[in-house]
């Protein structure tokens, strides 16, 4: 920004992508402006070594820039302060939006699943489901499919399009055979994830079926079949061995595995037993509930969750439902 007026802007827009920094100065260059004296505004600090990409803070030193505004740190080891220590060795005006103003929390809000993998390596965790009034996921049937409205499965699609990866457990693949895909045009898929102790997940279902579409990977447990398991590997599926006495730790320790894999967003779609366990395992870090206008009736067979309390982040109409967003965590 120069003189009141934005000159160029940018984001992190995909893994292996230009950073913020340099995707602005890119886009600086592409209306034809010079970087040099503007001031730089940034969610996070820039970076000082080299990953995927070359460190930001070289590209923010060689355009000139006279002075950057940083709302939020980097809290992982390799990154943390050495961007902004190296600018102000170049002589940059550096300076760090206080932590208790808003514009510094939305920067943190916004970077959550880069700042709890880069402190625990684990993925950040978003749980989401909908609910009838008197509080049921399905039916006594056990049907689940629609209770939320048209406007509120097309912003799931949009989430699922956001995160690296959605679970669901294998009963919800048996009941429904979903695809879990985002079918939004032009949007990046997740990675498939599909909680399954046994490896029962059936080599004609639509997942596998559409491995073209986007990767499966299948948690079972220690005493899944190794037969079943080389099946799933042969149809094209990754799988994850997750030991464990109870459920929730075999949460966390699949958890684990998918964060050593580059994940760093997680969509957890299914069922109440899979959110359970996440929830005994302390591993969910935000909800996502659509309240339909609908009375389902009938004994409530739903696994209970318990144990958690957050703040409310968001209340709103979405089409004939209600979203509200709770936060439990913040990194």
């Amino acid at each position: 920004m120069r003189d009141g007026e934005i000159i160029g802007e940018g984001f992190h827009a995909e893994l292996g992508g230009l950073h913020a920094e340099r995707a602005a100065l890119a886009d600086v260059a592409r209306r034809g402006e010079d970087p040099a004296g503007a001031t730089m505004y940034v969610t996070l600090e820039p970076c000082a070594h080299q990953g995927r990409q070359p460190p930001c803070s070289d590209a923010v030193i060689e355009a000139g820039i006279a002075r950057v505004v940083i709302a939020g740190n980097d809290p992982t080891a390799k990154a943390a302060g050495k961007g902004p220590g190296q600018l102000r060795e170049a002589g940059i005006q550096v300076d760090f939006v206080d932590p208790a103003d808003e514009i510094a929390l939305d920067a943190r809000l916004l970077n959550q699943p880069f700042r709890k993998h880069g402190q625990t390596g684990l993925p950040w965790v978003v749980l989401k489901t909908a609910m009838s009034l008197d509080g049921r996921t399905s039916t006594p049937a056990g049907v689940s499919r629609w209770i939320s409205g048209e406007r509120s499965r097309e912003l799931v699609h949009v989430w699922r399009g956001e995160c690296d990866a959605i679970a669901v457990g294998i009963g919800t693949v048996l009941a429904d055979d979903p695809l879990l895909t985002a079918r939004l045009g032009g949007a990046r898929q997740p990675v498939r994830v599909v909680f399954d102790s046994g490896a029962r997940l059936p080599l004609d279902s639509q997942l596998l079926a559409t491995l073209d579409e986007a990767p499966v990977t299948v948690v079972h447990g220690p005493d899944a079949e190794p037969a079943r398991v080389e099946a799933l590997l042969r149809a094209g599926a990754e799988t994850i061995a997750a030991p464990g006495a109870i459920p929730a730790e075999r949460a966390t320790v699949a958890l684990g595995e998918l964060g050593r894999r580059g994940l760093t967003s997680l969509l957890l779609e299914g069922g109440a037993t899979l959110a359970a366990a996440f929830a005994a395992a302390d591993q969910v870090d935000e909800a996502r509930v659509f309240v339909a206008p609908l009375i389902i009736g009938g004994p409530l067979v739903d696994v209970p969750i318990a144990g958690l309390q957050g703040s409310l982040v968001e209340s709103k109409v979405v089409g004939e439902d209600t979203l509200i967003r709770t936060r439990f965590k913040e990194w």
